[in-house]
């Protein structure tokens, strides 16, 4: 009976399922986002900048210039959203849509921007921004290398749809740059809490 036990113990089958239990559990680690209620978006991702859409050549003569977090939300009342990538179905179809239609009401309840981010370079998503006619309405960022969303823990590896590093869905209401609310989706295909009504109701 002790050397069945044993064998088992040290069965390939039960190491294999040990290493599944414990990849799991650094996943679901992982899943919960540092963005909450509270923080400071600014300092939660420290010495990160985004880039604001523009076209090639607009970005050649401001010298391929940044935005401080800083300069986006201090002093400022502003609904962010991020989603997975420019021109996929769900952002293009459902979730900027749905900020661009509720513009009045966001600048009825004072609100100073309402800001798209996605992994993106900012000549893509520009490119995106104008193709959606969403452009002159909502301002629309890049996070070319993903380091404000995996300063926020809401960076995604979405290699499975051949987009590779991107993020969650989700969106935040930001005053002064203290996040006063945050939604995450379960599920970067979902489009349940991430809207625009959601975010008005929260405002």
């Amino acid at each position: 009976m002790a050397m069945s036990i044993l064998k088992l113990r040290n069965s390939p089958a039960l190491r294999s399922a040990a290493n599944t239990i414990s990849r799991i559990g650094v996943s679901s680690s992982r899943a919960f986002s540092k963005l909450s209620e509270g923080t400071d978006i600014t300092s939660a991702a420290p010495g990160v900048s985004l880039q604001k859409a523009r076209s090639w050549d607009e970005g050649v003569s401001s010298k391929f210039s940044t935005t401080p977090l800083s300069d986006i939300f201090k002093g400022k009342k502003v609904v962010i959203f991020g989603l997975p990538g420019a021109y996929t179905g769900v952002c293009s179809q459902q979730h900027v849509p749905s900020y661009k239609s509720h513009m009045d009401k966001f600048k009825a309840k004072g609100i100073d921007s309402v800001i798209c981010v996605s992994v993106n370079d900012p000549y893509t998503i520009n490119g995106w921004a104008e193709k959606i006619g969403a452009k002159d309405a909502i301002e629309f960022y890049g996070d070319f290398d993903g380091k404000f969303h995996k300063s926020l823990g809401l960076d995604k590896d979405l290699s499975a749809a051949l987009l590779g590093p991107r993020s969650e869905r989700w969106s935040a209401y930001v005053e002064d740059g203290k996040v006063k609310a945050v939604n995450v989706e379960e599920a970067p295909s979902d489009f349940k809490v991430s809207g625009a009504d959601v975010i008005l109701g929260q405002i």
